[in-house]
């Protein structure tokens, strides 16, 4: 049986990706990295220790469906931050609704300006 060591990337589907690129690079202040030249738009980013984060422009299947309003009641990916105040600072300015993890952990939930699910926590 393989053994399963680490997530390399999760991707992202966007119908906008000015819009998307907008939010995780001002937003969430994420670079860039280099992208294989693929048949559709698209933007990763470089989240250290070899793992990605892909954003595709691609035709949503899941379009029209309705998301429970807490992302930790959603498919979601979990993101590693350092700093949660800062962070809260950056989604309230920008003016991006986050909940508090319902667990009692140090993590928080908002969604991307397509709805996809984000999970922050604070490892510490």
């Amino acid at each position: 049986m393989p053994e399963i060591t680490s997530l390399l990337h999760a991707g992202l589907l966007v119908a906008d990706l000015a819009r998307a690129k907008s939010f995780y690079e001002s937003v969430l202040e994420l670079k860039p990295c280099p992208r294989p030249h693929l048949p559709y738009p698209g933007e990763w980013y470089d989240l250290g220790d070899g793992q990605q984060l892909h954003l595709m422009c691609l035709p949503n299947p899941d379009a029209g469906v309705v998301r429970p309003e807490h992302g930790g009641r959603d498919h979601h990916i979990a993101l590693a931050v350092k700093d949660m105040t800062a962070l809260k600072r950056r989604l309230d300015a920008a003016g991006v609704k986050y909940t508090a993890s319902r667990s009692g952990r140090a993590a928080l939930f908002c969604r991307d300006p397509d709805a996809n699910a984000l999970e922050f926590v604070d490892p510490g």
